[in-house]
């Protein structure tokens, strides 16, 4: 006599890039207003879809948040590193001079700093027993802490790296009209896509 096999289907879930959103985003909020027709499109998408990313994402929050006359957009949160901004910058060659063409200096200082080995840098750290060269006010309360022979010899290293990298950044953010910091708020706004008036297509668009 065969076995009876008893299986359990979820209809309307496919396997797709949906499944994977909570390996690459730590939440996504919703915004839109209830009355609004600019917001129809979000609203509806969010409904449709809410339960196959949930069934899919299970421990991700998403969350819809309505107000009067809220601006219809996605949301989320990227913890970006300096890494993450340079490469960024580097991808996009924002590094430029005032007349527009590209800053080579800034673009090999950004380059060097990514070869950082910041595991060993962290490492040499703690290189002379009981001394921390990062510790607050230390320049302040022993200014020639550099030039004492055992520390300097046990701290080389620490050293020849911590000021490499901070050259480094020095001249990475010496470009004109507040370059580093306009790549800084760019990459930050890419955490968020306005979706006024758009269809459910676009909102799709925006979360994938």
């Amino acid at each position: 006599r065969a076995a009876s096999i008893v299986t359990h289907t979820c209809p309307n879930v496919t396997m797709s890039w949906k499944a994977s959103l909570s390996r690459h985003l730590p939440l996504l909020r919703f915004f839109g207003c209830v009355e609004s027709p600019a917001s129809r499109g979000i609203m509806a998408w969010y409904n449709n879809n809410y339960d196959e990313l949930k069934l899919l994402n299970p421990t991700m929050p998403l969350m819809m948040r309505t107000a009067e006359n809220a601006f219809p957009a996605v949301v989320t949160e990227i913890d970006f590193t300096v890494d993450h901004l340079l490469t960024y910058m580097l991808q996009h060659e924002l590094f430029r001079n005032e007349n527009g063409t590209l800053a080579e200096d800034r673009i090999e200082a950004a380059k060097a700093y990514l070869k950082t080995d910041w595991a060993l840098l962290r490492q040499e750290r703690w290189a002379h027993s009981g001394f921390d060269p990062e510790r607050p006010f230390l320049d302040e309360e022993r200014p020639d802490w550099r030039y004492e022979p055992a520390i300097a010899k046990d701290l080389a290293l620490y050293l020849e790296l911590k000021d490499a990298a901070d050259e480094q950044m020095k001249i990475i953010k010496s470009g004109p009209d507040m370059e580093y910091e306009r790549a800084e708020n760019s990459l930050i706004m890419c955490q968020r896509v306005d979706l006024w008036c758009a269809g459910e297509a676009e909102v799709e668009r925006a979360v994938r």
